[in-house]
């Protein structure tokens, strides 16, 4: 039966509990425990699918085709447990389900509430999988006080008052804000934040205080006695250089055996952190530098593309050089020459994106890329951007396009060498969809496998003819066109295992081109860099020595 650890925070929203949590994650693997951490958060879409990047950052998808919070990215790249569906949820989701009970008569005509039929679904929710790990790790979105986030508040104190002694505990993330005047830290936010949690029947067991100076030993008195904690329970938590060095920070600072102490756990298994010495090292002692261009439409927030500045991180960590990321608006360049803005960088990617805003500009990247021979790597629509190109300016299709911006302009501009996909095949069932569907939920999404060409860079890079990548789309390139492309030099060097959908094209006379339907940052790890990140970064460490 797991043990339960409820993260909350207070004061101020983005303190980190996500990061916390992980980082928590990482160190009780350490100890030779298991975990699985999870996600519930207040807001009252189904899932983060249909939000915009600048309201959310990007989307996060398992192999079992969840749209998550980005938060359940931070969980897999510091534990390396796998997310799933039911790792992640939020209001909408909560809420859908209990009026879809409602709707079929399950609560035999009892007036629904919050308490106890909403609560009771969160607390459901809660049990899934309790008995597979040692610790489960549950993130509440949001700051406490936040009224959306009630219910869940609710359920968790519900859920600690139904299991027996000793088998939850509750984690508050607050801020201590210094005032440079007087020139101190000041304790009272915290210390309403853990009034405002005890007022609604929780009682934190650990405080992470959010600090950029060192807490005074008699703050940490003063946060003990006022918030009821154990002084060893008030764990600091400093900004960092690099997020990697969370878990050796947290348990510098005790973090972890607070953990086993509010548990109970003794003697405590003694941690090995052998791994994270290893990524701090690569880190902080690189051998070089490369610079690399995401040539992207939300550039001007870096959450949108959070896995894959985590992933080229990774990639550098792997060839021990740091990757110096710059971020190109391609809107920049929809109507001029790109070689003034894409000069100079030793490598260039174009991430996914959905609409026709920018990809004029990342076509021209794409063909920068492959005329002037730097290594291009095209994640989803970068990958159809570069086919595109291809088309248009190799193979002779002149008005080469894609279905999506035809059916955004409500006409026929394009030659459809990408194309709204209508059916495929999922495990053993054919999915089909049609343009006008809802668009929460109806995407290409999940794990899929791919057949590789053998003798192709990527089967080479991969080191095996059959992968299994994730994805999240819902046009493709169409594979009509495959010979016209190939002729022209574009090779299909990974196919479905049916042969019907492109999963990844590569120029066969370039030194690295390769464009992939599916997002491989999903699965990169610093201490397991993804074969493609790390083979990028390695051609633009050999391209940097060229210029």
């Amino acid at each position: 039966m797991a043990r339960y650890i409820f993260i909350t925070g207070g004061v101020v929203s983005s303190l980190g509990k996500g990061l916390a949590s992980a980082a928590l994650g990482a160190l009780l693997q350490a100890r030779g425990f298991s975990v699985r951490l999870r996600k519930l958060d207040p807001y009252l879409n189904v899932d983060p699918g249909t939000m915009s990047p600048f309201e959310h950052g990007e989307v996060f998808v398992t192999d079992d085709g969840a749209e998550t919070d980005l938060d359940l990215g931070h969980y897999e790249r510091f534990t390396g447990v796998p997310a799933r569906q039911t790792d992640s949820v939020s209001s909408g989701r909560i809420y859908s389900t209990v009026l879809e009970k409602e709707r079929r008569g399950d609560y035999l005509g009892k007036t629904i509430q919050v308490v106890p039929h909403v609560t009771n679904e969160i607390k459901e929710f809660l049990k899934i999988g309790e008995d597979e790990v040692d610790f489960m790790l549950c993130e509440i979105g949001g700051t406490v006080g936040d009224i959306e986030g009630l219910p869940f508040f609710e359920a968790i104190r519900q859920f600690a008052h139904d299991k027996k002694r000793g088998q939850c505990i509750f984690m508050h993330l607050t801020l201590l804000p210094y005032l440079a005047a007087s020139g101190e830290l000041k304790t009272k936010p915290t210390q309403h934040s853990v009034k405002e949690l005890q007022s609604i029947g929780i009682a934190p067991d650990i405080l992470v205080c959010r600090s950029e100076h060192p807490i005074p030993e008699k703050e940490r008195e003063k946060i003990a006695l006022f918030c009821n904690v154990r002084k060893e329970a008030v764990v600091a938590a400093y900004d960092l250089k690099s997020i990697y060095e969370a878990p050796l920070a947290y348990h510098e600072q005790g973090l972890d055996q607070a953990v086993l102490d509010a548990f109970d756990i003794s003697p405590a298994p003694a941690p090995n952190l052998a791994m994270w010495h290893d990524v701090y090292d690569r880190i902080h002692n690189p051998e070089g530098h490369v610079k690399i261009a995401i040539v992207g439409k939300y550039t001007q927030l870096e959450d949108a593309y959070k896995s894959i500045a985590e992933a080229l991180t990774h990639g550098g960590m792997a060839n021990r050089v740091k990757v110096k990321i710059e971020w190109v608006d391609a809107e920049l360049f929809d109507r001029e020459d790109a070689a003034p803005y894409l000069e100079g960088y030793h490598a260039i990617l174009v991430p996914g994106g959905f609409g026709e805003r920018g990809t004029e500009g990342k076509i021209k990247a794409a063909q920068f890329a492959r005329e002037k021979k730097v290594p291009y790597l095209g994640i989803c629509l970068g990958m159809q951007m570069a086919v595109i190109e291809a088309a248009r300016n190799v193979a002779g299709l002149a008005k080469a396009g894609s279905e999506e911006f035809d059916h955004e302009a409500g006409g026929k501009r394009f030659e459809p060498v990408v194309y709204h996909l209508k059916e495929w095949v999922q495990g053993n069932h054919t999915v089909a969809r049609k343009a006008d569907d809802d668009k929460g939920g109806t995407m290409r999404l999940g794990a899929y496998t791919a057949s590789l060409k053998p003798g192709s860079k990527v089967a080479d890079v991969y080191g095996s003819t059959t992968i299994e990548e994730r994805h999240r789309h819902r046009y493709e390139v169409d594979t009509k066109y495959r010979e016209t492309l190939e002729s022209a030099g574009l090779l299909f060097s990974g196919m479905s295992p049916d042969g019907k959908l492109p999963e990844i094209v590569e120029w066969q006379d370039h030194p690295w081109f390769i464009g992939v339907q599916f997002h491989p940052e999903l699965k990169s790890k610093p201490f397991a860099p993804h074969p493609l990140f790390a083979d990028f970064v390695r051609a633009a460490v050999e391209m940097s020595r060229l210029v």
